[in-house]
């Protein structure tokens, strides 16, 4: 015998539904997940406070329906009906406006949780084919009319909000303000979006909650977590479709582009590079069109394409050579030299073009430090150590690489522990070498802290 769902009936009472009004609304909200099957009436909901458990998709939609009520997140952990599927629903690019805030301010909610479903949650090679491609078709249909973008305080509380974090996430590392920001989007931000605004004010709120999402699949991302990271980055360019900010899909692409190129799939990582050109527009912002040219010459050199690498590269430095900081979107702060000639130095190191590598590196180095940017000095630091290495300069590459564990202790990033563990395994064949030994050990000490 099942047992009674007391947890769904309570929120029942809480909200003063009848059974034949909730059955009402999930049929409604059926229609915009485009399940039209889906017709419950007042004798299914009185099942299912008996303890019967409906099927996917069904106590999904139901909890949209409570959180919609509510005005804030209900889940189906809430509701009694376990988990759910937020991992799986959160890869999805949905066209409905209304799921896509349930998704993504589900999955917020999983990850203040730290739920461990959604911290095993996969990396799927596949699934940003359909995003991007969505994307880049309703862009080119839908460009936005020029003309001043209206401004509520919520929105510009948003916006201020986002730069704090950004310059948290770049001088710490993502490891150290996700489940804040998590908390704060989930909070303020996400119950926003459900409110009723006209259409202007609906795609400036977007756009602010695009650019905080995006923040979070990054932050996840340097936390090694690329599963969540997907999920958060997908859900982040639909909100940045609707609002109708070409540039700003472009740039989750770029962060797109770069993980799938990082998990091996650089062919993956090409296409969506090559999607956030296609979308961007003419003079939106050179400095995005230079990461997305520096992005696709990385996939290139890790595909060995050595030619049409190198013309990459170039392509970005022309892009950036006309970035004009004060035309530029707060987001786009973070592309400058240190950033783009540390990607040029990785491109160059994984084409074996040791000296040209140890060019940009220096210069990544320099203006990282100047910065005070630990992160990316670590990275270039490690860029620099592997160029003195294809050229068997060990004790160069053995200062580097010390110097690239100093920067790494400094900041919470997934990305800076596998750049040690990287240049440790290239020292290998140098063999026993006291040098090796040294840094081997240091490791040690840096991992067992880490």
């Amino acid at each position: 015998m099942e047992n009674p769902n007391s947890d769904l009936r309570g929120w029942l009472e809480r909200s003063g539904m009848s059974r034949k009004e909730l059955a009402r609304r999930v049929i409604a909200a059926a229609q915009a997940w485009g399940q039209p099957h889906i017709t419950p009436d007042a004798t299914a909901v009185r099942r299912w406070l008996d303890g019967q458990q409906p099927r996917h998709p069904v106590p999904e939609i139901v909890a949209d329906v409570f959180s919609a009520h509510f005005k804030f997140r209900v889940t189906t952990y809430d509701l009694g009906f376990g988990e759910g599927q937020t991992a799986e629903r959160s890869l999805i690019y949905n066209a409905s406006f209304a799921v896509t805030v349930e998704a993504v301010t589900d999955l917020g909610r999983a990850d203040v949780d730290r739920r461990k479903f959604l911290a095993g949650a996969p990396f799927a090679a596949v699934a940003a084919v359909g995003p991007s491609r969505d994307w880049l078709l309703n862009v080119i249909d839908q460009q936005p009319e020029p003309g001043p973008r209206v401004r509520l305080e919520d929105v510009v509380a948003v916006k201020n909000m986002f730069g704090e974090f950004q310059k948290m996430d770049v001088l710490q590392g993502g490891g150290t303000g996700r489940l804040v920001l998590a908390g704060y989007m989930n909070q303020h931000v996400y119950p926003l979006l459900r409110r009723t605004h006209t259409d202007d004010v609906r795609r400036s709120l977007c756009e602010a909650a695009a650019e905080q999402t995006y923040l979070l699949g990054w932050m996840a991302y340097d936390s090694g977590e690329h599963g969540t990271a997907q999920r958060y980055l997908i859900q982040s360019l639909r909100l940045a479709e609707e609002s109708k900010n070409a540039a700003l899909g472009a740039h989750v692409l770029a962060g797109m582009a770069d993980q799938a190129t990082l998990l091996g799939n650089p062919q993956e990582g090409r296409r969506l590079a090559q999607a956030g050109r296609a979308g961007l527009g003419k003079d939106t912002s050179p400095a995005c069109l230079a990461d997305l040219w520096a992005l696709e010459a990385r996939a290139l050199a890790k595909l060995g394409d050595k030619e049409a690498a190198i013309k990459a590269v170039r392509q970005s430095e022309s892009a950036y050579s006309h970035v004009r900081l004060e035309r530029e979107p707060e987001w786009a702060a973070f592309i400058d030299p240190a950033y783009l000639h540390g990607e040029h130095a990785n491109t160059f190191r994984d084409l074996n073009q040791a000296s040209t590598a140890e060019e940009h590196a220096r210069v990544s180095i320099a203006h990282a430090r100047a910065q005070k940017r630990a992160r990316r000095g670590a990275m270039s630091q490690a860029a620099l150590a592997v160029s003195h290495l294809q050229r068997k300069e060990l004790e160069a590459a053995h200062a580097a690489g010390v110097r690239t564990l100093r920067l790494s202790q400094q900041v919470k990033s997934s990305r800076c522990v596998e750049a040690v563990r990287d240049l440790q395994q290239r020292m290998q064949p140098f063999g026993s070498d006291r040098l090796v030994a040294d840094f081997n050990e240091q490791v040690r000490e840096f991992m067992a802290a880490a």
